[in-house]
């Protein structure tokens, strides 16, 4: 194998520009009140994070022994999105995420070993082991799927706010008031399945959510190298829907912000656009050396890392102790290794069965 090296001219250049990108658009700021969560809500967001992480690092350590094949996309970094975001909304509510859709279906509530399953690509994955790392799908739990190509599943999550909206006014089903989230990144915004979706919401008023996980790289391009207007928020003002910038890295203010949009979208007013500024810890995906980042911009959003910050208040608000967390932290690293022996324990798919999950009534 032929290993190609980026010249240093090249690196030190990309370096250059992101350096000046932290700097010159600060985090915004929040302040959480004592009454911000209960006791138990704050512990349950706290384990939601601990999970992505720990299940995140497995699945890491899985692909380098070789047991997880095909492209992983890791979320390390990321956990406050998720978990403010999801938790802020119902079990019957809509998730549709991306290719880096672990945490987001974690947190939606699909079992780790269902996903840890689905990764090893067995019958007892979530879709059947037929989706893999990218294609996470759970009709028990409102998971509309992991999309391999940006800006894919932002359709799919307008088509679920649609159907919500139209069993209510069409068909005068009271119970039709879900919200549906849906979660893409950065260098989606550019794309034109953004905007069309945007408008479409916009003047139908469906009751969605658009969650930008703003890390600041689309795969290998510095996000303000490849957009006009880098305040994603800001777009939203085009299509008369309400744009906010929130500290992805703080799941207290990606909280507060979730609240507000999922009250305004059940409520029949209509789509928010929340631009979550947030940082993956590793590469595009496992696989990605991740040389193009400075060392200094990884160890800027390191020092803000958002499970270290949460136990902070929760200690700082007397919601915990320290034997609170590290039994959490115990609980979750079992929950990992036990999902771990179920995948590889689970029987793999019956060939018979190539052609069953096509259609909707397999």
């Amino acid at each position: 194998m032929i290993k190609r090296e980026i010249p240093k001219k090249v690196l030190s250049a990309a370096r250059t520009r992101t350096q000046l990108m932290v700097q010159e658009r600060p985090l915004p700021t929040f302040q959480a009140s004592k009454s911000q969560v209960t006791k138990k809500e704050g512990l349950t967001g706290y384990e939601d994070m601990v999970l992505g992480r720990y299940f995140e690092d497995k699945c890491a350590e899985l692909y380098q022994r070789g047991k997880v094949k095909g492209f992983v996309h890791l979320y390390n970094g990321q956990e406050a999105v998720s978990s403010g975001v999801i938790k802020a909304m119902r079990s019957d509510d809509y998730v549709c995420s991306t290719y880096r859709d672990h945490v987001h279906s974690l947190s939606a509530g699909v079992p780790a070993r269902e996903v840890m399953a689905e990764l090893f690509g067995k019958e007892t994955g979530c879709s059947k082991g037929r989706g893999g790392s990218m294609h996470m799908f759970s009709k028990e739990h409102n998971v509309l799927g992991g999309f391999a190509f940006i800006g894919e599943g932002i359709p799919v999550a307008l088509g679920a706010a649609f159907q919500t909206r139209y069993r209510r006014d069409a068909m005068n089903d009271s119970s039709a008031d879900q919200v549906t989230a849906a979660f893409f990144g950065d260098g989606t915004t550019n794309n034109g399945q953004f905007f069309e979706c945007l408008n479409m919401a916009a003047l139908w008023k469906l009751p969605i959510i658009f969650v930008v996980e703003n890390n600041m790289w689309a795969i290998g391009m510095a996000h303000e190298r490849a957009s006009s207007q880098t305040e994603i928020y800001k777009k939203a003002s085009v299509f008369g829907m309400p744009g906010y910038e929130i500290d992805g890295m703080d799941v207290l203010a990606v909280r507060a912000a979730a609240q507000k949009a999922v009250a305004r979208a059940r409520a029949g007013e209509g789509p928010t656009l929340l631009e979550c500024l947030t940082y993956r810890y590793r590469g595009h995906s496992v696989a990605d050396p991740d040389e193009l980042r400075d060392p200094k911009e990884k160890q800027f959003w390191r020092d803000r890392d958002p499970i270290k910050r949460f136990e902070a208040y929760l200690l700082e608000q007397d919601l915990a102790n320290e034997a609170d967390l590290k039994d959490i932290q115990r609980k979750i690293t079992s929950v990992v290794e036990d999902c771990l022996t179920f995948a590889e324990e689970s029987p793999e798919p019956n060939p018979a069965d190539l052609y069953k999950y096509i259609f909707a009534e397999d």
